[in-house]
């Protein structure tokens, strides 16, 4: 395993942890989901994921907003590198999307079933 693959791993594990530990209440709905820290250490793209409506949505993005500065100190207590990357936060839509594509394909399974039903009886 790649060093950038252990420091990305590293920096997700803390913040999800500091997330869960310090934030309980505003974080139950929160999910790291993906961190891509730059080979220079200088910048670290933070995915996560929300559970709920448009509304946790944003409440999340105000969280990190606000937060955010607080939680790249708290990792820097337990996470020693050269620099400690600014993490920057992004809302990560691949759980929705995959959500989106399996009602999809069932909802052309039960198409295909009933066309395939349908065919049977006119025989």
């Amino acid at each position: 395993m790649s060093r950038s693959v252990r420091v990305n791993e590293l920096v997700k594990r803390e913040i999800s942890q500091i997330l869960h530990t310090d934030y309980r209440e505003q974080a139950v709905a929160l999910t790291v989901t993906e961190v891509d820290v730059s080979p220079d250490l200088r910048v670290a793209h933070v995915y996560y994921s929300v559970l709920g409506d448009e509304a946790n949505a944003r409440a999340a993005e105000k969280f990190f907003a606000a937060k955010g500065k607080e939680l790249r100190r708290k990792v820097s207590q337990t996470v020693i590198l050269k620099y400690l990357p600014h993490f920057k936060f992004f809302r990560d839509n691949s759980i929705e999307r995959g959500n989106r594509v399996v009602d999809l394909l069932n909802e052309i399974a039960e198409e295909d079933a009933s066309d395939a039903s349908g065919q049977e009886e006119g025989r």
